[in-house]
This record gives C-alpha cells, sequence and structure tokens, in this order.
C-alpha cells in the first residue's frame, strides 16, 4: 500500500456527516498534550506546557485539546473517538503491586500518589465529560503501542522495525516489533523495575540534575569526560549495575537504587560504587561527574545498539522506527545506521510522552478502525500559528515600538544583516514546532561563526550552565559539505536528532555550534517544510560565507518554548535576546523600555 503525503488529499471516506474526528491524549505522567486527526491525517498537535507556561505539564490537556478543536473550527461533540496512550488501570496495578512489594518502605510515595489516582488518573472517559463534555467512546492503547504507533504510522516506511525504549509505561520499559502497511505488532519486552530509561535519570538525578527534564544535559556533559571504555573507571563501574546480554536484553542490580520504592532514585550503595554522594544541583561539576556521565552514555549505547542489531536479525527489516524517551540521545541516533546494519531510520519528533498522544490517535484509526494509513509527517510544524493582523494588534495595543517588513525578501534581508553583525535574533514565525526542539519556528538565532556567542547564549540569554552546546540549522542538500553524515541522511536529523562530527576543516570556523568532541546536533532544513527559514539560512550564508545558523529554543531556562506573541516579547525583555522578528515584524529590545510592559495583563494575551 502506498503512503499518501500529508498534501494529498486523498484519506479515510467521511462519514455521512462529514469529517471524521479522532483526538488523542497523553497525560498524568510525564508531558501532557493532544493530537487530532481529521480523516486519518494529523491536522493539529500540541503540548499542554506551551499554554500553561508550565514547564513538562503532565495535567489534563484542557488546553492544548481546545485548541486543537478549535484550529478546525470544531466542537468536542464533532469528535468520532478519543484515544489515550495508555492503560489507566494496568499503569495502576504496577504502582500497588511496586508499592506492596517494598511495604513499609515508601509508604509516603504511596500515600501521596493516591489521591491523584484515585481522583483523576484512572477516571479518563469521565474526565473527558466533566471537562468537556465529551460522550463517545474512548480506546486505551498500551503505553509502549502508542510509543510503537507515534514512531511507525506516521514514518515514511512501509514496513519497519520498530524499537522503544524510555522509563516504563505500564509495566514495559522496553520493546521491539515490526510494522507492516496500517498494522503495528510488538514481539517481545522488558519489565519494570529493569529500565534502560530509570538507569538514566537515577544517574541524572545522581549528577545533581533534575529528573525527567535534564537527562539530556547528562548527554551534552559526557564528552567531557573519558569517552573511553577502557580509560573510563566508571564504565567498569557501571557494567556491575546492569547486566547486558548479547541480544540488548538486560537487568538491573536493584540493590544500587531506591525509585522501587521512593521518589528518590540512586540509593546509598550507587553512592558508595561511584566514590560520593549525590551533588547537589548548584556544585561544582568535578572531573569524576563529567566521567560518570561518559560510562553513562557508553553503557546506553551498548545497551540500544544490541537492541538493534537484535531487532534487524529477528525482523529481517533494513529500516527502524524509533520512539520512547531514550530515542531522544541524539548522540546514539547517529551511530545507529553506521553501527545496526539498518539502512535508514526514523524517528517521531516528539519521542517522549507527549508524542504518543498521536501514536494513541493514530493507533486508533489504523488499528482500531481498521482504516489505512493516510498520513506521513513531513515536517513538525503542528501548533498554534498567528498571523500578521493578529501580531500587530498585539503589538499596537501593548505600545510597542516596531517597524513592519515591507515584504518578504526585506524580512529575510533585514534579518541575515543582523544575524551577520553578531545580534541574537528571537524568531518567530508560522505554526508552533511538535516536541522538544526549536526547528525554525519558536528559535533563538545566532551566528555560528563568533567565537564568544557560545558564552553569550549560555549566560545572557539561555541562563543555562556553560558546557551545554548549540545546535546549527543548515540546508538539507549541503549538510555533507561540514558535517560526516551517514551516506544518506536520515529525515529524522530534520528533526534535529542526529549528532554527527564536524568536518575538522570546518571546526574553527563554527566556534558556537563544535561541542567539545567536534560535534554538532544537526537540524537538516528542506525548503519545502520551512521556505522562510530556508531562504534565511542561504541569506545568512551570502553574506556571512556560512549558509548556517545557531538555532536554540525560544525559552531560558526553566520555562517552555514560547508560544504566542506576548510569550515572545516577554522571553525577549527579560534576556539578552537583541531582537525580536515576529512575523512581519522588528522589535529591538533597546527600543522597548521594560516598564512599559504590564506582565500581569499580558499573561492574559
Amino acid at each position: 500500500m502506498p503512503i499518501i503525503a500529508p498534501s494529498e488529499p486523498t484519506a479515510c471516506e467521511p462519514g455521512p456527516s462529514g469529517p471524521r474526528y479522532i483526538l488523542g491524549i497523553s497525560c498524568h505522567y510525564h508531558d501532557a498534550a493532544a493530537t487530532l486527526l481529521k480523516d486519518g491525517m494529523v491536522v493539529a498537535a500540541a503540548e499542554e506546557e506551551r499554554f500553561s507556561r508550565r514547564k513538562h505539564d503532565a495535567s489534563f490537556p484542557l488546553s492544548a485539546i481546545r485548541w486543537c478543536l478549535e484550529s478546525q473550527g470544531i466542537g468536542i461533540d464533532q469528535v468520532e473517538l478519543a484515544a489515550f496512550y495508555e492503560k489507566p488501570f494496568r499503569k495502576f496495578e504496577r504502582i500497588l503491586s511496586q508499592h506492596l512489594e517494598g511495604f513499609p518502605r515508601g509508604f509516603k510515595t504511596f500515600q501521596m500518589a493516591m489521591p491523584g489516582w484515585l481522583s483523576e488518573k484512572i477516571r479518563v472517559r469521565s474526565l473527558l465529560k466533566k471537562r468537556l463534555g465529551y460522550r463517545g467512546d474512548v480506546v486505551y492503547a498500551d503505553h509502549h503501542l502508542s510509543h510503537a504507533a507515534g514512531a511507525f504510522l506516521p514514518s515514511p516506511f512501509e514496513e519497519a522495525a520498530i524499537v522503544t525504549v524510555d522509563g516504563v509505561g505500564e509495566w514495559t520499559t522496553t520493546a521491539y516489533g515490526r510494522g507492516r502497511g496500517s498494522s503495528v505488532e510488538l514481539y517481545q519486552d522488558i519489565r519494570f523495575p529493569h529500565s534502560l530509561g530509570l538507569l538514566y535519570s537515577s544517574l541524572t538525578a545522581y549528577l545533581g540534575f533534575s529528573v525527567n527534564n535534564s537527562e539530556y544535559k547528562v548527554m551534552g556533559l559526557s564528552p567531557y569526560g573519558r569517552m573511553d571504555r577502557d580509560g573510563n573507571p566508571y564504565y567498569a563501574k557501571l557494567k556491575r549495575v546492569i547486566d547486558i546480554k548479547p541480544d540488548g536484553s538486560y537487568a538491573l542490580d536493584l540493590s544500587y537504587f531506591t525509585f522501587q520504592h521512593s521518589d528518590r532514585m540512586p540509593g546509598a550503595r550507587l553512592s558508595q560504587l561511584l566514590d560520593g554522594p549525590v551533588r547537589e544541583a548548584e556544585e561544582e561539576l568535578l572531573p569524576r561527574h563529567k566521567d560518570i556521565a561518559a560510562a553513562l552514555q557508553m553503557i546506553t549505547e551498548d545497551v540500544v545498539m544490541a537492541i538493534l542489531r537484535h531487532a534487524r536479525r529477528i525482523t529481517g527489516c533494513g529500516n527502524v522506527a524509533l520512539s520512547g524517551g531514550v530515542a531522544l540521545n541524539s548522540v546514539i541516533n547517529g551511530r545507529i545506521l553506521s553501527q545496526t546494519g539498518f539502512t535508514d531510520l526514523w524517528i517521531q519528533p516528539n519521542a517522549g510522552d507527549a508524542g504518543s498522544s498521536m501514536g494513541a490517535a493514530l493507533f486508533a484509526h489504523c488499528c482500531v478502525l481498521g482504516k489505512s494509513r493516510a498520513y506521513r509527517l513531513t515536517h513538525a510544524y503542528l501548533g498554534p500559528q498567528y498571523g500578521s493582523e493578529a501580531i500587530g494588534n498585539f503589538l499596537a495595543g501593548k505600545g510597542i515600538l516596531h517597524r513592519r517588513f515591507a515584504d518578504r525578501a526585506d524580512l529575510i534581508s533585514q534579518a541575515a544583516r543582523l544575524l551577520n553583525a553578531g545580534e541574537v535574533v528571537g524568531w518567530f514565525q508560522g505554526a508552533m514546532e511538535w516536541g522538544p526542539r526549536a526547528l525554525g519556528a519558536r528559535s533563538i538565532l545566532a551566528h555560528p561563526g563568533r567565537p564568544d556567542m557560545q558564552a553569550i547564549l549560555n549566560e545572557k540569554v539561555k541562563h543555562r550552565e556553560a558546557f551545554r552546546p548549540f545546535a546549527p540549522s543548515v540546508c538539507a542538500e549541503d549538510a555533507e559539505e561540514y558535517f560526516q553524515c551517514d551516506r544518506a541522511i536520515p529525515a529524522a536529523a530534520d528533526f534535529m536528532l542526529m549528532v554527527y562530527p564536524i568536518r575538522e576543516n570546518w571546526r574553527a570556523r563554527l566556534p558556537a555550534v563544535t561541542h567539545v568532541d567536534g560535534t554538532g546536533r544537526v537540524q537538516t532544513v528542506r525548503r519545502e517544510a520551512n521556505p522562510l527559514y530556508y531562504d534565511l539560512i542561504k541569506g545568512f550564508g551570502t553574506l556571512s560565507g556560512i549558509p548556517m545558523l545557531v538555532n536554540t529554543s525560544f525559552n531560558i531556562r526553566g520555562e517552555p518554548i514560547v508560544c504566542s506573541p506576548a510569550d515572545a516579547y516577554r522571553c525577549m525583555m527579560g534576556t539578552g535576546i537583541d531582537c525580536l522578528i515576529i512575523g512581519d515584524y522588528l522589535v529591538r529590545r533597546k527600543d522597548n523600555p521594560r516598564d512599559i510592559w504590564d506582565s500581569e495583563s499580558a499573561a492574559t494575551d
């Protein structure tokens, strides 16, 4: 069966009353989100945090659902089916089981968790009825089946192996299987408490970073340690914690952890093994901490590569689709095609739990209703967007000094000149991205060739740790000139999910995006997906000689990526961003004193 691209109108036959809508929902554990399908096509998808302004908001995604419905001009009564990303009663069974097994340890944690479970978490259908007036049916998909469907069904593949790895769903923590046509099947899994995701999170906590939020910091820290399996003593130490089999199956030595019965993850025995107590959040990062991060990254790579090689052998597929939080480890992703035997890969851009709202909706469409696949995800611009009139009214209404560009060519020309002059630009254009990566819609942009730019962005703009790297955006056809990419660059690179070495002859010219190990987490940009951003990169390259931009998410530490014009302006005024290019308008921070901004009233915009 050929896969039909979103631009082609053919899909499922509309029902007698018009288009058929399916609403996918994820919430209550990690990032909450909603996805809306229209005749099998994804027409809207967004995370709740972007509306609530609470990072990693896990609450019922009321605002995200309402926006999805409003974007299509429909009410909840026009939704034919709702799909939830996991099975609440099975998850509740696991929560009860692990606390009963560990009783009386963890009783306090159990006691704190119960009210939320009894009032909301196992009553999804009641919540939909109470909050939205929904009276239709609800489909509940297994957590990892939602991950698998979200990985394969929107992928470009007719057939592919599927691998999902995260912390834990109901019971499963790791699974592999195969997708074919409109079907998704998981063959084998590993179950809680044995979890690669929870191992990574436990070490994230040990290193003084926040769990379910800062695992990517550990990935960024790892190259500062000894990335040498023989030369890093903590690699051998961590191998005592996890028993890895040739097929990628594994088991944790649970005596090193407390996550089974506590809200603290690393145990006293782990601290003893790693030669010191848990690092405090603002404590200095020692060489030992950096070596531990490197060892953890290598151990994680060992497991994932073994699983992928096994999945390649068992399924016989040349393609692989990935999801689950571990699929956001872009360092590992950049090595998959060269080390596993797969010839192509695709990764759900929103690989964590938020992306499973899309997986659940597509699972309901294809696997429950029996409809053919109608959708291929070719870009991640699926969220709210604001027209020129709305942005202009916002700026005028707040008394914000601004200038309007004469046309698109003027916008690109002015933006390229500002960036070439070393200014940091807040870039707010089109529909917001789906997933944790800014991809040229809600981005902070800068010159990759300036030696001081990484420090400026970390210290004055993002207010974050100095070791954190920044990503380069490059036009897809130019990527191989600057990066040692896979022979055929996978589409996952469009979503900033691959780390590749920067070619040695370019590293000195790209100090702002070259990490300490000589790599960069590249985003490839295609004109058909984002013509304005593509043309800006080309225009900047004409001026600078480097057709590439620093691209980091438009937010500051501890806040979600901006969603609305009000969010964008507030972020600029509270940071070292020099100017904001928002729709057809240029706003300069120096032209707008902070005291004109009524942040309390702005919060209602």
